[in-house]
């Protein structure tokens, strides 16, 4: 996925994606961690993803450009 900044926040990156409907949505299926963020669970939705990173979720892998 490419973005326009130099970062985007996990919890926006989930919503930008489609991967879920809102932030709420988002906020659950982080802290159950069924998200990864470079090869490691991430708890964090505020976690600053930057270009280069590879997210993970339910068996889809994206990678922020």
């Amino acid at each position: 996925m490419k973005i326009d900044t130099d970062h985007i926040k996990l919890d926006s990156f989930l919503k930008a994606a489609n991967l879920v409907a809102s932030g709420g949505e988002a906020k659950i299926i982080i802290a159950e961690g069924a998200v990864r963020v470079n090869g490691e669970t991430e708890l964090r939705r505020g976690r600053k993803l930057r270009p280069g990173d590879r997210v993970e979720v339910a068996g889809e892998c994206f990678v922020i450009e």
